[in-house]
């Protein structure tokens, strides 16, 4: 019934791609999933960041790639949220894995940018085998050609693409790339989209969808359909509302 997907972690409650997050996300056996995003640093070490550009979450300057992983987890990720926070590093994508690994599922977004980080999608899939989360992970991207490299590395491994609003030629899209989910912003997810696609046999992701009516509405469109929230408890008390 209806994935929760904790969005970069339990966000609304933690700093968002912290180790913070994905514990907290961790505690409740309510959340399915977990949303991450993974770019390389200087030394081309897979991490935890959102933003191409330092600045919004740590105090400093200048791109993930202009750092190495050192640097980088020398940096306080937590206290822009919170003062409880103060401390909270920046994270490795290994880190999160060993510690997620056989508890949730994870969706490993790439911010790939085209060119911008060559052998990000190798680095991610070599960890992902190693730790033997085949099962566990999938990879996910608005950077399509970064989808299609995962598919030709690991043609098993589960994959999606991200649209910005509503595609045309969504199945063509998604079958040259070898994905079977797609994530899509809430407003442009309708109804009889998401019970097309499921019937059809594609996974359907909405995001981010925070506000307790755009919950409940989703909610009511199929049981399979999946929801990315940074506020996972508004969810959970919506579900077990409608479940009594």
């Amino acid at each position: 019934m209806n994935v929760c997907i904790a969005h970069r972690g339990w966000s609304g409650k933690a700093p968002e791609n912290t180790m913070a997050a994905v514990r907290l996300a961790l505690q409740y056996p309510d959340i399915q999933a977990i949303e991450i995003d993974v770019q390389l640093s200087k030394d081309g070490v897979p991490v935890l960041m959102h933003d191409f550009v330092l600045g919004r979450t740590v105090k400093a300057g200048g791109s993930v790639k202009d750092y190495t992983w050192e640097e980088l987890k020398q940096m306080d990720a937590g206290l822009w949220f919170d003062e409880s926070f103060k401390g909270e590093h920046i994270p490795s994508l290994e880190e999160v894995l060993t510690e997620v690994r056989g508890k949730l599922e994870i969706n490993i977004e790439l911010k790939a940018a085209g060119d911008r980080y060559p052998g990000l999608e190798e680095k991610v899939v070599e960890l992902i085998y190693k730790y033997g989360m085949e099962q566990e992970v999938y990879i996910t991207s608005f950077d399509h050609d970064a989808i299609k490299r995962v598919h030709a590395l690991a043609p098993a491994l589960k994959k999606g693409l991200i649209f910005g609003g509503k595609p045309r030629l969504i199945r063509e899209q998604l079958a040259e790339t070898g994905a079977t989910i797609l994530s899509m912003p809430y407003p442009y997810v309708t109804k009889d989209f998401v019970i097309e696609m499921i019937e059809a046999g594609y996974t359907v992701i909405a995001w981010t969808v925070d506000e307790p009516d755009d919950i409940q509405h989703l909610l009511g469109f199929h049981p399979q359909l999946q929801i990315c929230t940074n506020h996972p408890e508004r969810m959970i008390a919506l579900k077990k509302t409608t479940a009594n």
